[in-house]
């Protein structure tokens, strides 16, 4: 019997950035986590299996089958061709060589949340952190953050030291995605200003090369324990319309062929 036509793909437009966050700490059909297990390649699947703890093998499935899914969600291409080339710090690119579209994607988990986020042309970072967990003081901001920020940081009354501290956190690591550079990025060379009613904006020592004017952030919040930072990077830049949605694991089937 012949494989039925994957659905029509969906618009991207170039003004676009659109960002799909699934809840994992919400029940999944075994049925829908079986067609996770086909979008996978071989080599996904193993890299799952070394995980020893079956959340984490859990959380590693359904961001790799997001990934996927995502990707044939606006190209028509079957999740089962995607390949991606790692660049010389790890960061995957689609690789896929029959692609019309320049489609860009960044991953990011944590406890209860995967997200990814795609565009056309651009390079671009997200991440997610669950603002709940023990990782919030004044000792870390002092190791990872710019002097600017640590200052900043310290004057925020202390009962919204946590949120503001997760603020930073999450655009400093979506920045570094955004570069495809990783921790190669000295965390201490670039700072965030935050202002209310206005986007974060940033700002670079001498010791990175990196123009101010070419990047876009936002700070969103998908859930109410949840904070999301975006990093856009275009030049000249184009202002972007930015859409976040949630995806079903039960939905994936569609894709799978």
């Amino acid at each position: 019997m012949t494989p039925a036509a994957l659905p029509p793909p969906a618009r991207l437009a170039d003004d676009d950035v659109h960002i799909w966050c699934l809840r994992q700490d919400h029940p999944i059909d075994p049925q829908a986590l079986a067609v996770c297990e086909a979008l996978l390649s071989p080599g996904e699947r193993a890299r799952r299996d070394r995980f020893v703890f079956p959340r984490h093998q859990r959380q590693f499935l359904l961001a790799h089958a997001l990934v996927r899914a995502t990707l044939s969600h606006y190209t028509g291409v079957a999740p089962a061709r995607w390949t991606f080339a790692e660049n010389q710090y790890g960061r995957p690119e689609p690789a896929t060589p029959d692609v019309a579209l320049p489609i860009r994607f960044n991953l990011s988990h944590t406890d209860g949340l995967i997200a990814c986020a795609v565009t056309l042309g651009r390079d671009i970072g997200v991440d997610v952190e669950d603002v709940t967990r023990q990782a919030a003081g004044l000792d870390i901001a002092e190791r990872y953050f710019a002097p600017a920020e640590v200052a900043d940081l310290a004057r925020v009354p202390e009962a919204d030291r946590a949120r503001t501290f997760f603020d930073y956190w999450t655009l400093k690591e979506a920045y570094i995605k955004a570069r495809g550079m990783g921790l190669a990025l000295p965390l201490r060379a670039f700072a965030f200003r935050l202002a209310p009613g206005a986007p974060p904006a940033i700002a670079f020592t001498p010791e990175l090369d990196d123009d101010p004017a070419t990047w876009q952030f936002r700070l969103l919040r998908p859930t109410a324990t949840h904070r999301l930072a975006l990093a856009v990077r275009d030049s000249p830049v184009r202002p972007v319309r930015i859409a976040l949605d949630w995806a079903d694991p039960a939905l994936f089937a569609r894709y799978h062929r």
